[in-house]
């Protein structure tokens, strides 16, 4: 029986670095899959501290928090540095990349747009009306367009008569 266990949701999220490490360093380690159901009932997320996954067993002791356990791990392993200098080091190093990963967070979980969405949005939307399927060789604008089209207060605009019989131009040519 591995002496690690590391309890997590289906993803690489926090976890991924740590199971890297275990790897790299020949170790296995059991893995105890949580569902978005089994996290909906409470009682696991009511026993972590934190309320928060990832869980991280060594043995008879637990751990929370993704960076705590790569600095035990570390510390195990003699990944962390040769003395406290260079483990001051490996720290600010450590933190750099969790500032990138907050910023990484920030990005696929926040539904933010900006106005120059809108203005992109609009030229896309006048090429296709200019030169309709011009966007086809491009998939990820054409997604782009899609997405932002169907915001529901969006989408009900550009459905809007307003919209549709305004002209793109002044001078008649569409």
């Amino acid at each position: 029986m591995p002496p690690y266990t590391i309890v997590y949701f289906p993803v690489r999220g926090r976890c991924e670095a740590l199971r890297m490490l275990l790897a790299d360093q020949g170790q296995s380690w059991k893995e105890e899959v949580v569902t978005g159901e089994t996290w909906q009932q409470g009682s696991l997320k009511a026993s972590c501290l934190y309320g928060q996954l990832p869980k991280f067993q060594d043995g008879d002791f637990t751990l929370y928090q993704s960076n705590a356990m790569l600095r035990h791990l570390g510390r195990s392993f003699g990944l962390y540095g040769k003395d406290q200098r260079e483990a001051a080091l490996v720290d600010v190093v450590n933190d750099g990349v969790e500032d990138l990963r907050c910023k990484y967070v920030s990005l696929i979980y926040t539904n933010y747009i900006s106005f120059a969405d809108y203005n992109l949005l609009d030229l896309l939307l006048i090429h296709e009306v200019l030169a309709p399927g011009c966007l086809k060789a491009f998939p990820l604008l054409s997604a782009y367009v899609a997405r932002l089209s169907a915001r529901p207060k969006l989408k009900a605009f550009l459905a809007s008569p307003e919209h549709v019989n305004r002209p793109i131009n002044g001078n008649g040519k569409q």
